[in-house]
């Protein structure tokens, strides 16, 4: 039986009447059995029509003379004396009502009993009893409710198998929690909490003792906080006092860490943890060990800004007691439907040896790392990004922390900004790109480059089209204009001063223009055969160029750079006939259906007159040597765009596509039953003869193709073979293979390539799930792989095989060549992990070089999932970077800085 009640409490001050308090619960009373009909007993049911015929709407009526003593039950019937209704006392509107009374009404309930005891004003519940009182709902096994005091206390029950049944659980708004017994005045707010286990943010509070403040401040006595979710924590952190600010912090007085109840030495005279639900300040604790060449240093600890839910900061320094040091700051920044983004730096210092020692080294080292996105919404015509990577040659090599950042060799960076325009054929774009080789210490930098074009368009097309179109309406036409300013540098830092490096900058830049105006069109010609005719007008300008002289003086040759604008003009045009012949042969197999083979021959013609005539200007004549020997070069030499090629050019060209194509029956298609197999994806035959050459006409015969099996293995294969003979010294003749040596053409060189990329784990063999993910966590995740570690995946591997195989053949004059040069390069690497335990994992990664029979970068990584704990052991057994690293540490981000941890560098070997 389920009991159901709401009680309206109004308290009073005025003195000259005592007996209201009195007559209000007898009021009280007579409610309760009327709207209880199974506790009311039978002969009050005159009573109580006597009674609700004298009450007034306008006026609240009490019980005057009801023996306080009686206590109502709902299996107890009470005595039945006789209620004159004239006994009753009117409370008119005008009375006062106390400023301590509570204004809202109390909604209760049990699924057992409730009991009232009228002389101590409380009310008694039994049986999973809830009490609701504005945003407050208490549960408890029993409650007793103290309707003079606004007080509440709940506790838990004792079974029949003596197991406590039925703890209180109080919730007010988010926050909620368990405990023994809870004590609460509805009127202060204030309470009394003992044995209790509440949430805050990501971690644990145990507490014996706790008082609650009305402005909801929490003070513990005899706590614990942990971030384990059990009710007997794997740790915590104790102290004998504890204050819990809601949405600020939690701080703590002398304190220590406990593990399995057992103390440590690890104390500190206060704790100070963030309790915020968005970014929250704090310290970010550093990492300790020691270094035989660095000394003992702190690793990671700094200061965290949490300026807003939109902007942070964090700064993080590394000290040595042997001097050296590094410095490193990161902001991540966002704003809501405009644009996200994170920028990192950081500097370094690091030394080794003694000073006084010649073997004394020391290395200074940056990075910056800047990436931004706009967000589509914010202009949809227009986009800015950046995607900046750059550091100095030796940053990864002694500060990198992962294996990916240590094997990258090459780092780009990137901003660019691009516009089009709604409705119009304008493209606008501008990059500013950087390519960076750590181990040449190259730097390539373009600032800007910037490209507008007009996407195709049909100047000819008639607006309004009556009929087939004209041929002449498929004339299309676009216009594309590069400008690029570019700088190479063997060191970014080679200078040693900002003005040096200015100086030395400005005539190295090399810079142009380059304008394109493509035009063609396309048509068939006896319906299978498509003709594609088209004119190319390429215009460049520059703002410098060349001009070479010899020195007899000195006998040398001089190049002088001349500083004016010049323009380069070049065109061509072309043509090219194209047709697709398929071929079929159909098997009478179960499983093989048919293979098909897709035949796609293709013949061209192109023209380019010679741009290398004296009138152009394009190329000059210079003696290079004291003999008088003379040679042509161009103006532009190495000009960013090139310069117009020399000598007239009319190619025929020859190609010869092939596609195989396999279908096979498939019991997974349930409509067509079969599916195609892909053999050879691109087998192509091709060559070229001029025209206007006088010799030599042909040119050498290329053979490429490529295809993909079993959608991993990736075979690539390129060969060239040259139809004229050569003499003693290796130059060709104007004479033919298979007039001298009865064959087609002379085999050159050849090259091979095999790429193997296989991941297998147990998801191969499942349904895949799509799983929800950012385009920056895909991206960590992808580019550190060792840093995320996943228990639910029992097992994984990950392979990668290439092989490369090149052949260069010698000749002399002669039918056999006189050696063969092959260069082969062969690689395997390999990476995976797996579950030796639900809570052990072993990770790995390495490979070998077969052809320098080395096995390159190993990584072995040990995992223990200690619940709320984790441990990793890390270890490099050999190479430049040989060390180990043991961690153990806290899975909260709040607790993240509580480890225990023992590194050893790779420079401590």
């Amino acid at each position: 039986m389920v009991l159901k009640n709401t009680i309206l409490l109004l308290f009073y001050k005025n003195n000259t009447k005592k007996l209201h308090t009195k007559l209000l619960i007898k009021v009280f009373i007579l409610l309760f059995l009327l709207i209880t009909p199974p506790c009311v007993p039978s002969i009050l049911g005159g009573i109580v029509s006597d009674i609700t015929k004298g009450i007034d709407s306008a006026s609240l009526w009490a019980l005057s003379d009801v023996d306080s003593s009686v206590i109502f039950t709902d299996s107890l019937t009470p005595d039945t004396s006789k209620i004159d209704s004239n006994q009753l006392v009117q409370i008119t509107p005008e009375t006062q009502i106390s400023s301590s009374a509570i204004e809202s009404k109390v909604e209760y309930s049990s699924d057992d009993s409730i009991r009232l005891d009228v002389s101590e004003q409380k009310v008694y519940l039994f049986g999973n009893a809830n009490i609701n009182y504005e945003e407050i709902n208490l549960k408890a096994s029993y409650i007793e409710f103290d309707l003079k005091n606004n007080i509440v206390f709940a506790k838990g029950t004792i079974d029949s198998a003596g197991k406590e049944i039925g703890k209180p659980v109080f919730e007010d708004n988010e926050q909620s929690f368990s405990a023994k017994t809870i004590t609460y005045n509805f009127e202060t707010t204030k309470g009394l909490i003992t044995q209790v286990i509440t949430q805050e943010g990501e971690g644990y509070i145990h507490s014996d003792t706790v008082k609650k403040h009305a402005n909801d401040v929490y003070f513990i006595k005899n706590g614990a906080y942990t971030t384990c979710d059990l009710e007997h924590p794997h740790f915590a952190i104790k102290s004998p006092r504890i204050k819990v600010i809601p949405d600020d912090k939690i701080i703590t007085g002398p304190a220590y860490l406990s593990i399995a109840d057992i103390p440590t030495p690890l104390a500190v005279p206060f704790g100070i943890f963030p309790n915020k639900k968005g970014q929250a300040s704090g310290i970010l604790i550093p990492t300790y060990g020691e270094s035989v060449n660095a000394g003992f240093f702190l690793q990671g600890g700094g200061y965290y800004f949490g300026i807003s839910d939109n902007l942070d900061l964090a700064i993080r320094g590394d000290t040595y007691t042997k001097g050296s040091w590094a410095l490193r700051a990161a902001s991540s920044y966002k704003k809501r439907y405009k644009y996200s983004g994170k920028l990192s730096t950081g500097y370094s210092v690091f030394k080794f040896g003694e000073k006084e020692l010649p073997t004394f080294s020391k290395t200074n080292d940056f990075f910056i790392n800047w990436k931004h996105d706009q967000d589509p919404k914010a202009r949809p015509n227009s986009r800015f990004s950046a995607n900046v990577n750059a550091r100095s040659s030796t940053y990864n090599k002694f500060n990198s922390n992962n294996s990916s950042d240590y094997l990258s060799n090459t780092f780009k960076s990137n901003i660019s900004y691009s516009k089009s325009w709604a409705g119009k054929p304008y493209n606008l774009s501008v990059n500013f790109t950087h390519s960076q080789n750590v181990l040449n210490k190259t730097v390539d930098l373009n600032i800007p480059e910037v490209v507008f074009s007009i996407s195709r368009f049909y100047p000819l097309k008639r607006k309004t089209s009556v009929g087939k179109p004209k041929f002449y309406e498929k004339i299309s036409m676009g216009y594309t204009t590069n400008l690029r300013n570019t700088i190479s540098y063997d060191s970014l830092f080679t200078p040693s001063n900002t003005s040096e490096f200015i100086t030395r900058s400005i005539p190295r830049f090399r810079n142009g223009m380059k304008h394109d105006i493509p035009i063609s069109t396309s048509f068939k010609i006896l319906k299978h055969l498509n003709f594609t005719p088209s004119f190319n007008y390429t215009e460049r300008w520059y703002l410098q160029s060349i001009e070479k002289r010899w020195d007899n003086p000195n006998n040398i040759l001089v190049t002088d750079t001349i500083r004016d604008f010049k323009t380069a003009r070049n065109y061509s045009t072309s043509a090219a006939f194209t047709t697709k012949l398929y071929g079929m042969y159909q098997f009478k197999s179960k499983r093989i259906k048919a293979i098909r083979h897709v035949l796609t021959p293709s013949i061209g013609f192109s023209f380019r007159p010679d741009f290398g005539e004296e009138k152009r200007g394009y190329y000059k004549i210079v003696q290079i040597d004291t003999l008088g020997n003379e040679q042509t070069y161009s103006i532009f030499e190495n000009s960013i765009y090139g310069s117009p090629l020399k000598g007239k050019s009319g190619l025929a060209n020859f190609r010869l596509h092939n596609n195989l194509e396999m279908k096979v029956r498939s019991l997974k298609d349930t409509i067509t039953h079969t599916k195609k197999i892909v053999l050879i994806e691109n087998l192509t035959l091709s060559t070229s003869y001029n025209l206007a050459a006088d010799s030599l006409k042909w040119s050498k015969i290329i053979i490429s193709g490529f295809t993909t099996l079993f959608k991993r293995l990736y075979i690539k294969y390129d060969a060239r073979f040259d139809p004229y003979i050569i003499d003693t010294l290796g130059r060709n003749i104007n004479k033919f293979e298979w007039k001298e040596n009865k064959r087609i053409a002379r085999f050159e060189n050849s090259d091979w390539n095999f790429s193997l990329n296989w991941n297998i784990g147990p998801e191969v063999f499942k349904k895949k799930k799509s799983a929800k993910a950012t385009e920056e966590e895909l991206e960590m995740i992808n580019k550190h792989p060792d840093a995320y570690v996943d228990f639910n995946i029992p097992w994984s591997l990950n392979l990668s095989y290439s092989l490369r195989h090149s052949s260069n053949y010698h000749f002399s004059g002669k039918l056999k060549p006189d050696s063969i040069t092959k260069n082969i390069v062969q690689t395997l690497s390999f990476s995976g992990d797996i579950n030796l335990t639900p809570k052990w994992k072993i990770g790995y990664r390495s490979g070998y070089d077969f052809v320098n029979k080395e096995i390159s970068y190993t990584t072995i990584d040990i995992y223990r999932d200690l619940h709320c704990w984790e441990m990793t052991f890390n270890w490099i057994p050999f190479g430049f970077r040989q060390s180990y690293n043991l961690g153990i540490k806290v899975k909260a981000s709040v607790l993240e800085d509580l480890k225990l941890n023992r590194k050893r560098e790779w420079y401590d070997y």
